[in-house]
C-alpha cells in the first residue's frame, strides 16, 4: 500500500533562493511543453513523440536530463488526468462551461506547483537528517530536514519511489512516497455501515453520531473573522489573513482523522468490515440555495471517505463502497422506498410498516445491508464448467 510522508526542509537563505529558482524554472518549462503538446497532439500527448519535440529545448533551458524527463512526464500525466475527468463527467457535459474551458487551451502549471524528484535527483541521509537535491544552480548537498521520529522510521524502512518538492506558505516540504506492506484482511463477521452527512459528519449503523455542529460553528466564526479583517484593508490585517490561511482546512482535516480512526477502531475490534456510500459527483448533482453554497462546498465528505479507506487497509479491515441511491428513503425492515417516508432531515418514518427512527441511522443500516449483499457476490466462487 502506497502512502506519503511529509518532511519539512530547513534551507538557508541561499538554499531557499536556489530551490525557488528551480521550482519556477521547471514549472515554466512544463507550461511550455504543455503548449507544444496541445499544438501537436491536443490532449492526447504521449511521452515518446513529445520527448522528440521538447527534450533538446529543455536541456538548452538549463534542465538536467532527469529533470527534463520528469517535466515531460508531468505534462503527459496531466493530460491523462484531464481526459479521465472528461470521460467520467467530472467537468460536466459537452456543452458545460467548465469542460469547454478545460479543452480549449493547454494545461498551465503554477510557478510554485510541486515538482517530482526521483532517486537520481534526490538522495537521503537519514542519520544526519539531510538531503542532496538537484537544482538549476547545481547539486545542493546537506540540506537539512525535520520530521517526527515515527515519520523518520517510516522513511528508513519503507521509502520507495519518487518525492515531490513543495513550497507552501513560505515553507519548503518534501512529500516522500512510502510503500507499506498490507496486512492480511481478517474473516469478517458483519459490516459496519457509515452514512456521511453535513449536520452529522458520520453516522454508523450502530447508532453512533459524529456531529458536525462544532465544525459548523467553527466555520462561521472563521468566516466572521475573515470578513472583519478584510474590511479593515490595512497591512496588519493582510498579514493576519495570510497567517490564518488554511486554518479552517487544517481543523476539518484533524476532525476527519479523528472520526476515521474511531470508525476503523470499532470495526477492527468487533471483527467487521466498513461500508460507505459511493458519493462521486455529488456537488454537481445537488443544488442548494445561495446562502448554503459555501457550507456545502466546504463539506469534507470525500476526504473522510479517503481517510477511512486507507486506515482500514492499514488495519486489515475489509472495505467496500455501495450504491447510495435511496439509502435515506428505504425502510430497512420492509424494503418500502418512498420520498415522503423521510418526514424531515432528522426523522424517518416508513409509510408502510411504520418503522421510525433517526434518518441518518436508517441510511447507515441500509448501507450495511447493501454491503452484505455486495460482499456475497464479490466473494462468490467462479462456477465450475460442466
Amino acid at each position: 500500500m502506497k502512502l506519503v510522508v511529509q518532511v519539512k526542509l530547513l534551507p538557508a537563505a541561499e538554499q531557499a533562493a536556489a530551490l525557488a529558482a528551480t521550482l519556477h524554472a521547471v514549472n515554466d518549462a512544463a507550461s511550455w511543453v504543455s503548449a507544444v503538446a496541445f499544438e501537436h497532439f491536443g490532449l492526447k500527448a504521449r511521452e515518446t513523440p513529445l520527448r522528440k519535440l521538447c527534450y533538446g529545448e529543455l536541456k538548452a533551458r538549463g534542465l538536467g536530463a532527469q529533470a527534463a524527463q520528469h517535466v515531460i512526464k508531468r505534462v503527459v500525466d496531466a493530460c491523462t488526468t484531464l481526459r479521465a475527468n472528461i470521460r467520467n463527467g467530472n467537468l460536466g457535459g459537452e456543452r458545460s462551461k467548465r469542460r469547454r474551458k478545460a479543452t480549449s487551451k493547454p494545461i498551465a502549471f503554477r510557478p510554485d506547483a510541486a515538482h517530482t524528484f526521483d532517486d537520481r535527483c534526490l538522495s537521503w541521509n537519514h542519520d544526519a537528517q539531510t538531503v542532496s537535491i538537484w537544482t538549476t544552480a547545481g547539486r545542493m548537498k546537506n540540506l537539512r530536514f525535520a520530521c517526527s521520529p515515527g515519520a523518520l522510521k517510516q522513511l528508513i524502512a519503507h521509502r520507495k519511489g519518487e518525492s515531490d518538492l513543495l513550497h507552501r506558505d513560505g515553507m519548503w516540504f518534501l512529500i516522500a512516497t512510502i510503500e507499506v506492506p498490507e496486512p492480511q484482511a481478517f474473516e469478517l463477521k458483519d459490516f459496519l455501515g457509515v452514512d456521511r452527512g453535513v449536520v452529522n459528519l458520520a453516522t454508523t449503523s450502530d447508532g453512533t453520531d459524529h456531529q458536525g455542529r462544532r465544525l459548523a460553528r467553527y466555520r462561521r466564526r472563521q468566516a466572521r473573522i475573515r470578513a472583519e479583517l478584510q474590511a479593515r484593508r490595512t497591512r496588519s490585517a493582510k498579514q493576519l489573513l495570510r497567517k490564518r490561511a488554511r486554518r479552517e482546512q487544517r481543523h476539518a482535516t484533524h476532525l476527519n482523522h479523528k472520526i476515521s480512526k474511531q470508525v476503523v477502531a470499532v470495526a477492527a475490534r468487533t471483527g467487521r468490515g466498513i461500508a460507505l456510500e459511493q458519493l462521486q459527483g455529488i456537488r454537481e448533482r445537488v443544488t442548494v440555495p445561495r446562502d448554503q453554497r459555501a457550507h456545502l462546498s466546504s463539506w469534507p465528505f470525500h476526504q473522510l471517505g479517503a481517510f477511512i479507506a486507507y486506515k482500514a487497509c492499514r488495519a486489515g479491515v475489509p472495505f467496500v463502497e455501495v450504491d447510495p441511491a435511496y439509502t435515506s428513503q428505504r425502510c430497512p425492515r420492509c424494503g418500502h422506498t418512498a420520498r415522503n417516508s423521510r418526514r424531515s432531515r432528522d426523522l424517518f418514518c416508513c409509510r408502510r410498516c411504520g418503522l421510525a427512527g433517526p434518518a441518518d441511522h436508517v441510511a447507515a443500516v441500509n448501507v450495511r445491508d447493501r454491503a452484505r449483499t455486495a460482499w456475497v457476490f464479490v466473494n462468490m466462487p467462479a462456477p465450475v464448467p460442466a
